[in-house]
């Protein structure tokens, strides 16, 4: 029969026998060698560390500093201070009643007396609110497109103005005025800005008198042929020219001017004047020309120094919308030239209109 333990039996370790180690089991491998003694680090001492005394305090119990304090509670009352006066609850708003049960008394020594806790006063109720007036309801406008009228705004049912408004009509802004002066303006006003020299440069009409100023026109046989020859050079130069003209003229001293050109309708005076310069380049020698103020919007002047006959000459041609005039100058400079065929041009072509 097997033996077991009995579970109720406490057995003392000193009458238990020891257990005999069991067998070693044979595992089929070499033995292990103990390991080798472990090497000092380095700045280890090569002493052994010495054992400390029993009597040291590593070997002492350690004291307990709470051992014989009764640490069950911690609302014992001290007995140096008094015991703090009672804390009424923070949501009371009125004071305690009238029989409020006594504290209980501390176990050591008597609270001090303690004074009642004045009666708080209620609280005195705020004024009841009073509304502000609501002002009547704004009427809101649709968003309204440019050029078109806006709908008629009428006031809600029963709504009153305040005392003392007066209706004033606001006064709409008008604009149409100022752009439809601006259309006109843009539409009318450059075009007749761009047409007013035409109209008054064309048509006209040109004639040569018998004298201009100190300037006599000669009727030799010689000279009649040259101003012929001029007219029939200006003809085929000029083939939408309406009428041509040319003459020579002489003063007492021997100077000589040779005017001669043409009248039409010219839509670009200041091309055809460096044109009639460059047609007469070769006849007479001509350096570059350079302009001539005159004063007068749409008539273009230019003069160029060249030759003639073995005579310096200076060659002046003034052109506008209705007429050419070409003169050659001798015996004086470019500018006295320029001014004297603007006087002799104003004498021979002169507008139908005027």
């Amino acid at each position: 029969m097997e033996r077991r333990p009995d579970p109720t039996r406490v057995e003392d370790p000193a009458d238990a026998t020891p257990a005999e180690p069991p067998a070693p089991r044979w595992s089929g491998s070499a033995a292990v060698p103990p390991p080798p003694p472990r090497k000092r680090a380095w700045g280890e001492s090569a002493e052994p560390t010495p054992v400390p005394p029993a009597d040291s305090p590593e070997h002492q119990v350690p004291v307990d500093p709470w051992a014989g304090v009764d640490t069950t509670g911690w609302d014992l009352h001290s007995a140096d201070f008094p015991a703090l006066p009672p804390t009424l609850p923070y949501t009371a708003p009125y004071p305690p009643p009238a029989h409020t049960p006594p504290y209980p008394a501390p176990p050591v020594a008597a609270p001090p007396p303690r004074h009642p806790a004045p009666a708080a006063r209620p609280a005195p109720a705020p004024p009841p609110a009073v509304a502000p007036p609501v002002p009547p309801p704004q009427p809101t406008l649709p968003k309204q497109r440019r050029g078109k009228t806006p709908p008629a705004v009428t006031a809600p049912p029963g709504w009153q103005p305040p005392k003392g408004y007066v209706a004033v009509p606001v006064r709409r802004r008008r604009r149409w005025p100022w752009v439809l002066l601006l259309s006109v303006a843009c539409c009318c006003g450059v075009p007749l800005w761009w047409v007013q020299p035409l109209s008054a440069q064309y048509p006209a009409r040109a004639s040569l008198p018998d004298q201009l100023g100190s300037l006599r026109l000669r009727q030799d046989e010689r000279s009649q042929a040259a101003a012929e020859e001029l007219k029939s050079q200006v003809r085929q130069s000029h083939l939408l020219a309406e009428d041509t003209f040319a003459g020579i003229y002489g003063t007492t001293d021997g100077k000589r001017v040779t005017l001669f050109g043409g009248t039409g309708f010219r839509l670009t005076p200041e091309s055809d004047a460096e044109a009639e310069l460059a047609r007469l380049t070769d006849r007479y020698a001509l350096k570059p020309s350079v302009p001539v103020e005159t004063g007068v919007r749409g008539r273009y002047e230019r003069c160029a120094v060249g030759r003639a006959d073995g005579d310096t000459v200076v060659v002046c041609t003034s052109v506008d919308h209705g007429s050419l005039a070409t003169g050659v100058f001798t015996r004086l400079s470019l500018d006295d030239s320029g001014r004297l065929l603007d006087e002799l041009r104003e004498q021979v072509v002169v507008p139908e209109g005027s």
